[in-house]
């Protein structure tokens, strides 16, 4: 029985399922972020958001809904998927590089564990329960 749980091998069908669960997981939480985003966008009038990196709050706002809400989708039902991470890691590393920079760690932890989380479905993709492996039969 030890000897099952320190074998280092992966079995295809186990790390297909572990990735689908990061993936449907992330998305989950990243809506919670992202959601009161959009809404705050599609509320119209004057748009009061951070500007961390002097594109106008307006621009850093459609941007961060973009990559928050609907890159969460892409990656969590597994379409496109590598490219749906890309805007992810560029705002998590917006997140914790310049928004919170002068924060003490506690504060961007949580951007940092998205950042990491973003860069592991970029590198490894949305493997074997996804829309991109339909696409690609």
């Amino acid at each position: 029985m030890l000897k099952q749980f320190l074998n280092t091998e992966t079995k295809t069908n186990n790390l297909d399922l572990a990735i689908l669960i990061l993936r449907i997981a992330v998305m989950a939480f990243m809506l919670t972020h992202g959601y009161p985003k959009l809404l705050k966008l599609l509320a119209g009038g004057e748009i009061k958001f951070g500007d961390p990196i002097g594109l106008g709050a307006g621009v850093t706002l459609f941007l961060a809904v973009f990559s928050e809400f609907f890159c969460s989708i892409f990656i969590g039902i597994g379409l496109g998927t590598r490219l749906a991470a890309i805007p992810l890691i560029a705002t998590m590393s917006v997140a914790s590089f310049i928004s919170h920079a002068g924060d003490a760690f506690g504060s961007k932890e949580k951007a940092l564990m998205y950042l990491v989380i973003y860069i592991v479905i970029f590198l490894i993709g949305s493997r074997k329960y996804s829309v991109d492996r339909l696409i690609g039969k």
